[in-house]
């Protein structure tokens, strides 16, 4: 049986387009810079490096903001069936403005430390730590956010 999704996080595709569009024209000029006017050929293959990587990175990116997050009340997961974590398994939600998290979102801390997991735009996992947010929606993390700090108050 399917368990009903009580808050679910997405990136817009105004976001989407708009994040990936700008790594893709910082892996273009990059690439540019290092063919029409050549530096040193160590600095050379730096800026192709950085090119390629920009150009990875929006290609990872495009493809991780496909997704949503959806809460349910037994765990955090993604769309297609991926579990971020157990509910039983968090300690704590940080929102607050000095936490180190993604922006628009909120850390989770966990009791147990798991792989690590990046999906850029929308979740990263280190360790005991996980990043909700990015290119999403602040109305839509906040409004998870508070819904799992409530399902922790209500756990004691």
């Amino acid at each position: 049986m399917q368990e009903e999704v009580l808050a679910s996080i997405e990136a817009s595709s105004a976001r989407r387009w708009t994040g990936v569009g700008m790594l893709a024209t910082v892996g273009v000029l990059v690439i540019y810079v290092a063919l029409a006017s050549p530096p040193e050929l160590g600095w050379q293959v730096f800026l192709f490096v950085v090119g390629i990587g920009a150009f990875w990175l929006s290609y990872h990116m495009w493809h991780s903001t496909q997704d949503r997050i959806e809460l349910t009340q037994s765990e955090l997961r993604t769309s297609s069936g991926q579990v971020i974590c157990k509910i039983e398994e968090v300690e704590t939600v940080d929102r607050g403005v000095f936490a180190f998290k993604p922006s628009n979102g909120f850390i989770i801390k966990t009791h147990t430390p798991r792989s690590f997991d990046w999906f850029p735009g929308l979740w990263w996992r280190v360790g005991r730590r996980i990043g909700i947010g990015g290119m999403t929606a602040a109305a839509e993390t906040k409004f998870m956010s508070e819904i799992l700090s409530v399902m922790l108050a209500e756990r004691g």
